[in-house]
Parts: structure tokens; sequence; C-alpha cells
């Protein structure tokens, strides 16, 4: 019996895709039918696991009348040209981050969903965690004072070889054709947009500093210091070499916070707060943007202006030296 919208996954390039084509079979309102992929062992491997029939015939599939949406889990240099694809063939998308690997590239594929009235929904799901809702309950309170300083860290250690084998994440996330960058274009993903929500995306410089501590090509231990214009600094880590607890430190003139996934524990001034239950994961907020025939405003221009932040830390990466950032731009 159908479970309401049809969906396929496009790509198993990235490791979350088996997440999202569980959560496409589990989600009440959704039903997974179909897989495709230009890898065709990748393909065909996630087609089998999931028990659901593979096709190399994007044409075909996306021509389905009843193929409502797809989950794009390609290589983030893929995504505009498939999404665009995509859109233009009236399929709502859900993809992983990046958006893409440029701003351009982001604003065109937003400006294809828009066009051919899809729904389009980037992952970024921290956004959503019960520790990110009542940290910006407490910013917003103005107990902190005026915002100093901002620390988030995110590692773990799939780069890092065991028992002489090389580390769980798959070397095509080190190929700087197809991945585009390493820990901070990954991982980094999310230190960005949640330093972006509690500091703000408006800095006016950006530095990084980027290290290969397992040698597989790109970075594995990335740092990234912005500095904004009211003289606040926020800083951004990320690693695939060391499995850290994930951290999040907000210092103001009147006080600070600290947050730790280590039991969950927010703490304001020496004191522990709850930490509410998470919120609708992106998935589910896509579904619902489909049902109720509504835009993912928030979700859009969040994707594009971490696109811009995660291009511009690349960029100071390379120059090694503190570059300006450029002014973000309504999407």
């Amino acid at each position: 019996m159908s479970k309401g919208l049809k969906l396929a996954v496009l790509g198993f390039w990235h490791v979350h895709a088996k997440d999202y084509a569980r959560q496409a079979q589990e989600h009440p309102g959704t039903e997974l039918v179909a897989v495709w992929d230009d890898d065709l062992e990748l393909g065909q491997a996630g087609a089998a696991q999931f028990g659901v029939p593979f096709t190399d015939d994007l044409g075909t599939l996306l021509g389905r009348t009843d193929l409502d949406g797809v989950i794009i889990t390609t290589a983030t240099t893929a995504h505009r040209n498939l999404m665009v694809r995509a859109a233009s063939a009236g399929k709502h998308i859900f993809t992983e981050k990046l958006l893409a690997p440029t701003v351009t590239e982001a604003t065109d594929i937003i400006a294809a969903a828009d066009a051919s009235g899809v729904k389009l929904v980037v992952s970024l799901p921290r956004l959503a965690h019960g520790y990110t809702q009542a940290i910006r309950e407490v910013i917003d309170s103005g107990s902190l004072g005026q915002l100093t300083y901002g620390r988030v860290r995110l590692s773990h250690d799939g780069a890092v070889p065991r028992d002489g084998k090389e580390g769980w994440l798959p070397q095509r996330f080190f190929d700087q054709q197809a991945a585009i960058g390493g820990a901070l274009t990954d991982l980094g993903c999310h230190p960005v947009y949640l330093l972006q929500l509690f500091l703000g995306a408006d800095p006016e410089t950006v530095s990084a500093t980027y290290r290969s501590v397992a040698g597989r090509g790109l970075e594995d231990n990335a740092v990234v210091t912005v500095g904004y214009p009211d003289q606040k600094i926020g800083v951004i880590e990320a690693g695939f070499a060391s499995p850290n607890p994930f951290t999040i430190e907000i210092y103001g003139t009147d006080g600070s916070l600290t947050y730790t996934d280590e039991g969950n524990v927010l703490r304001v001034a020496g004191h522990q707060l709850p930490v509410p239950e998470h919120g609708k994961d992106p998935f589910a907020q896509w579904v619902d943007h489909i049902t109720n025939d509504t835009r993912a405003d928030d979700n859009l221009a969040r994707a594009v202006e971490l696109t811009r932040l995660v291009v511009a830390a690349n960029e100071a990466a390379v120059q090694g030296r503190a570059i300006a950032y450029a002014v973000p731009e309504a999407v």
C-alpha cells in the first residue's frame, strides 16, 4: 500500500545517503521506490540494501509521473546540474550539505526550484536540536551582555588508520575534484551554520588554518576564525582526526555559556540548564513543506550563507592570510 510521497535516492556518494534512504522508508508519509547512481557499484549496493530497484537511466527515472521527489547525495560538484535537472522535471529535492561548490551555483539551484514550484531543503540538522534552541533563548534574553566570542567544535576520527587499515571515512572524501574540501567543507558545515546562527552571518574577515594529520589528501584538521565589525570573534573547528566531544562556547560582556554532548550538558554562569528535545529533523521538515506547499525560506537562506563562508574559508586557507568577507546577498 502506498505511503504517500514516492521518493528516489540519487547517488550513494555521501556517507549519509543510507541514513536518508532509511528515513524515506521509515517516515509515515514517504516511500522509497528507486535508486540511481552514475557509480554502478555504489548505486546497486544501496538499492540492494534497501530492497528497491536500481536504474542507471536518470532521464527515465525523472520522467516517472509517480515520482514525487529525490534525495540527492552525490558529490557536491554534481549538485547544480543534477538539481536543476530534477527541478525542471518537477521533483522536490532534499539534499546533503553543501548545497553547491559556489554561491552562484547555490542560487542557481534555488532559482530553478522556485521556477518549477518544487520544495528544496538542505540538511542542516543541528539547527533543530534542543541545545540550539536553548542557546538561542539564552542569547536572545540578553543575559550574556554584548557577545564577544563564540566557538563551535565538531570532530570525529574517520581519517585515522586503525589496526593497519585506512580510516572509516571513504577516500573519495579526500578527492579535491569531487569533495571540494576536506574536514571544514564536510563536517565543518555544522559548526559554520551554528556559529552563523549564534553570532551572525556577516563577518568582515575570515582566516583559516588547515592541516592533514593522516596524510590522505585534503585537510582533516581545520580551524577557521571570523572577525565581526562589532569586534566579536568566532572560531569554527572541524576534524576527521580526533574523536572529541561536540562543544559550543559563547562569551559576552556579562556572562558565558558552554555546551557539550557528553551528557548533553548546557551551563550558563555555572548553572546547568535543561536541554529541550530535538525538533523536527530536516527530512521531516521537507515532507511538511511538500505537504503544506510552503517554501523553506530560512533553510535556503542559511544554506547559501553556509556555502559563502565555506568558500571564503577555503580561499583563506589557500592564500594563508585573512581575507575580506563578501557582503551577503539576499536570497
